[in-house]
C-alpha cells in the first residue's frame, strides 16, 4: 500500500529518468516530497487579455491572437529569437533565449495561439519572455473559471516533459493513491483557536482548488504551519542556550572603559549608539551567554560600538578578538581601533593568511600570556593553534559570509563560550531578521554620527558621459577623490556591461597624466598589488580609484566624496547600497552617479529609482525583499538559507509570522521541553523537520 515516503517512480506516467530529473533539480524523491511542491501561482484561464490592455504590473497574461516575424538576433551564445505576436488591438514581442530550434521547428507563422506568460518592458517595447503556447484550436474550453495551478520547472525538467502540466498529472496521481494518508501535524487546540483547515484538505486545495475561498484557507493553514515551526525550533534553541550556556559575568566597568569614553572618544555618540551600548552593557553584566546581531547602515558606528564593548571584557580580565571575512575588511577595523585606542597601554593585533610566521609565533604566545588583548583578523582566527588565554567575547563582522560551522568553533576557544557580538552594514527587514537571526537579540543603529550629510544619488545615461566628466573634475579641483565601479573586469559576449579595461583606457583619456593620477583594484590583482594601490588612494597619492566590486567593504577614505557605478543596472539593491556607502564619510557633501543603458528592464528602472529617493538602507533592504524574495538578499543567498520556503512569502506573509512568533514564543514559555501531552506532537514534528534539513538545526 503506497504511504508519503513511497518513491515517486512508481507513479503512472513517472518512470525512472523523469523521477531522475526530479530529484537532481529538486530534491523530490517520495510523495511527500510531491505533495509538498506546492504551485507559485494559479491562473484563471477564463479570463483572457487583450493586447492594448496589457501592461507590465500584470502578474500574468492570457492571449489569443497570431504570431509572425520570426527572427534569430545576436551571435553565439548571445543568440535569442524574437517574434511578433498581434491581435485586432495591437501586437508586442515574443522572446526566447532557450529552445530556439524547438520553437522555430513547432510554431507556425499566421496560425492561431493561446500565449500564457509575464509581461515586462524592455526600453519602450513591451515583451514576453519565454512564453507558453498552446493551439487555439486545441484549447480545452472545459479549463473555463478553474484556478489552473501553475509550477516552477527548469529547463533541464522542460527537455524531459517535465513541465507545469505534468507536475499537475502527477499531483492528481499522488492524491489518488493516498487517499487516507496524512496524519495531523498541528495539535488540536492550535488547529482551533486559529481557525486553520485540516491538513489533508488544506493540502488537496492548495493543488485543486476550486474558489478562491478555499485556495486562501488552504494557503494560510500552510503558511501558519511552516512559519509556526520556523518560529518554534529558533525561539527553543534560545531557551535552550540560555538554560544550558551561562555567560561570563562582566560586572565590572573599569579603567579600560571610562579612560576611552572619557579621553579618547572621537565624537559625541548618537543616540542609537547610547542605546546599544546600554543593551550589550546588560547583556554582559547578566550572567547569561550574550547573543545579540547588531545591524548598522554604512558608516553608523558600528566599530565604534564593537571597540567600547570589547574594552568592557578587558576590564573584567577577558580578551577580546574581532573576525572579519576579508583580508580588506580586516585591516580596516585594525587601523580603526588602533587609531581609536592611540595613548592608551592597550596595543590590538592582527591576523589574516599573511601574517608571517615569525609574527605569528610572538602573537601566539602573547595570547597564551594574556599580555595580547585584542585580536583583529580573518578566518585565520580559528585555526586550532590559536588559542587564548582568556577570551571573553567575539565580535564576528559581516557574520553571513561566514559558515555555521566557522563560527561555532570560535564557541571552543574558551571552557565556557564566549559572548557573541555578531554585526552587519546590510540592513535586514525585520521579517527577515525575525526568521533568519530569530534566535539572536537584535539592536539596530539606526543614525548617522553628526555632521555626516546625506550622498545625493542621480541616474544618469551613458550618453551624458561627458557631463560625468565634468562633474568629476569640478571634485578633484576641490580637493577630493573619486571611486569608478565596474561590473566586470573584462568584455564580455555574454553580457552588454561596461567593463573595467576599457572604462579605465578611456578615464585616462579623459584625466591623463600628469595633472591627474589613477589607482586600479580588482580581484584578480596579487593581495600585495592591491594593497600597494590601496595605499596610493589612501594617501592622496591618486585621485581616482578605478575598481570592480572589491571596494563594496573595507575601504575607508574620508576625502572621497563621488561614487560613480557603471552599468548599475547590473547590481541589486543592497550592493548599490554598499558601494555608496563608500562615500559621505567626511563632513563635506558627497554624489553617487548611477550610470545605465537606455535599455531598462522594469525592475532595474525600480531599482535604480529606489536608489535616487532614499539612503536609508533599511527602507532599502525592505523595497529589496519586495523586489528579489528573502533567497536573493545579500547574506542569505551566500550562506543558504537556514531553512526552505515552501508556501510562505516572508513581504506578503509578514502579519502571519508576527502572530506565529507569538504563539511559538507562549508554548515555549510554559512548556521548553514540549513534554505535555497536547504538544506532544509538536515534539515529534519539530525532530522530523530537523532530521530532514540540514541547516534547520543551527540558525546564527
Amino acid at each position: 500500500m503506497p504511504n508519503l515516503s513511497s518513491d515517486i517512480k512508481f507513479l503512472p506516467g513517472m518512470g525512472p529518468k523523469k523521477a531522475e530529473v526530479l530529484k537532481t533539480e529538486l530534491g523530490i524523491v517520495t510523495l511527500e516530497d510531491l505533495i509538498y511542491y506546492f504551485p507559485f501561482k494559479y491562473i484563471d484561464r477564463s479570463k483572457f487579455y487583450t493586447v492594448s490592455e496589457v501592461h507590465p504590473d500584470l502578474p500574468y497574461v492570457q492571449l489569443r491572437g497570431k504570431i509572425s516575424n520570426f527572427a534569430l538576433k545576436g551571435n553565439g551564445r548571445t543568440q535569442y529569437l524574437t517574434a511578433v505576436f498581434s491581435d485586432t488591438t495591437g501586437h508586442l514581442e515574443l522572446v526566447w533565449f532557450k529552445g530556439l530550434k524547438w520553437i522555430t521547428e513547432n510554431l507556425s507563422t499566421g496560425k492561431e495561439y493561446i500565449v500564457l506568460g509575464k509581461a515586462a518592458l524592455y526600453g519602450s517595447k513591451l515583451n514576453i519572455a519565454h512564453p507558453e503556447t498552446e493551439d487555439a484550436e486545441k484549447f480545452d474550453p472545459n479549463l473555463s473559471g478553474i484556478l489552473e495551478p501553475a509550477y516552477n520547472t527548469t529547463e533541464k525538467m522542460k527537455r524531459a516533459f517535465v513541465h507545469s502540466k505534468a507536475i499537475f498529472r502527477f499531483q492528481q496521481a499522488a492524491f489518488r493513491m493516498l487517499s487516507a494518508e496524512f496524519a495531523e501535524t498541528l495539535p488540536y487546540y492550535i488547529r482551533e483557536k486559529y481557525h486553520l483547515m485540516p491538513l489533508r484538505e488544506a493540502l488537496f486545495n492548495v493543488h485543486f482548488p476550486q474558489t478562491n475561498i478555499e485556495l486562501k484557507k488552504a494557503r494560510y493553514r500552510l503558511i501558519f504551519e511552516e512559519l509556526f515551526y520556523i518560529q518554534l525550533n529558533l525561539l527553543k534553541t534560545k531557551a535552550f542556550r540560555a538554560k544550558k550556556f551561562k555567560g561570563y559575568t562582566f560586572d565590572k566597568i573599569g579603567t579600560c572603559f571610562n579612560t576611552f569614553f572619557n579621553e579618547k572618544l572621537p565624537f559625541q555618540l548618537t543616540g542609537a549608539q547610547k542605546k546599544v551600548i546600554k543593551e550589550i552593557r546588560k547583556d554582559l553584566g547578566s550572567g547569561m551567554q550574550c547573543n545579540r546581531l547588531l545591524q548598522g547602515d554604512v558608516g553608523s558606528g558600528k566599530t565604534l560600538v564593537a571597540l567600547m564593548s570589547m574594552l568592557i571584557a578587558l576590564d573584567n580580565g577577558f580578551q577580546a578578538c574581532l573576525m572579519a571575512p576579508t583580508e580588506i575588511l580586516a585591516q580596516q577595523h585594525f587601523a580603526t581601533i588602533s587609531r581609536f585606542l592611540s595613548g592608551m597601554n592597550i596595543s590590538p593585533a592582527l591576523l589574516t593568511g599573511n601574517t608571517k610566521q615569525k609574527d605569528r609565533k610572538i602573537l601566539h604566545e602573547q595570547l597564551a600570556d594574556g599580555s595580547l588583548q585584542i585580536l583583529v583578523g580573518t578566518h585565520a582566527l580559528i585555526e586550532d593553534i590559536v588559542q587564548f588565554q582568556n577570551l571573553g567575547l567575539v565580535v564576528i563582522d559581516e557574520q553571513h559570509r561566514f559558515g555555521v560551522e566557522q563560527r561555532a568553533r570560535m564557541w571552543k576557544k574558551n571552557d565556557r563560550p564566549p559572548h557573541i557580538i555578531v554585526m552587519t552594514a546590510t540592513p535586514i527587514p525585520r521579517t527577515l531578521a525575525m526568521t533568519v537571526y530569530g534566535d539572536l537579540d537584535i539592536s539596530v543603529i539606526n543614525e548617522l554620527p553628526p555632521g555626516r550629510k546625506p550622498i545625493k544619488t542621480l541616474h544618469m545615461f551613458d550618453s551624458q558621459r561627458l557631463r560625468l566628466f565634468g562633474l568629476m573634475r569640478e571634485e578633484i579641483k576641490k580637493g577630493r577623490q573619486i571611486y569608478v565601479v565596474y561590473p566586470l573586469i573584462k568584455e564580455s559576449e555574454k553580457f552588454d556591461y561596461k567593463d573595467l579595461e576599457d572604462g579605465l583606457e578611456s578615464i585616462s583619456r579623459a584625466f591623463p597624466p600628469p595633472e591627474f593620477a589613477v589607482s586600479v583594484v580588482h580581484g584578480k590583482m596579487k593581495s600585495v598589488e592591491k594593497e600597494k594601490a590601496m595605499q596610493l588612494f589612501i594617501r592622496h597619492v591618486t585621485q581616482i580609484m578605478v575598481a570592480t566590486t572589491v571596494i563594496e567593504v573595507g575601504v575607508d577614505v574620508p576625502n572621497a566624496s563621488v561614487m560613480v557605478i557603471e552599468s548599475a543596472e547590473r547590481f541589486g539593491l543592497s550592493q548599490l547600497h554598499q558601494l555608496r556607502g563608500r562615500v559621505g564619510r567626511g563632513a563635506e557633501m558627497s554624489y553617487c552617479y548611477l550610470m545605465s543603458s537606455h535599455k531598462l528592464s522594469t525592475e532595474a528602472r525600480k531599482r535604480l529609482q529606489i536608489m535616487t529617493e532614499t539612503t536609508d538602507g533599511f527602507k532599502i533592504s525592505e523595497e529589496d525583499l519586495k523586489l528579489r524574495g528573502p533567497g536573493d538578499i545579500e547574506g542569505t543567498q551566500q550562506s543558504g538559507m537556514p531553512f526552505d520556503l515552501k508556501i510562505s512569502n516572508l513581504v506578503q506573509d509578514s502579519e502571519i509570522l508576527a502572530l506565529v512568533r507569538n504563539v511559538a514564543s507562549d508554548i515555549v514559555d510554559v512548556d521548553f521541553e514540549l513534554s505535555l501531552p497536547e504538544n506532544e506532537i509538536l515534539g515529534f514534528q519539530l525532530k522530523k523537520l530537523i532530521r530532514s534539513s540540514k541547516n534547520w538545526s543551527v540558525v546564527s
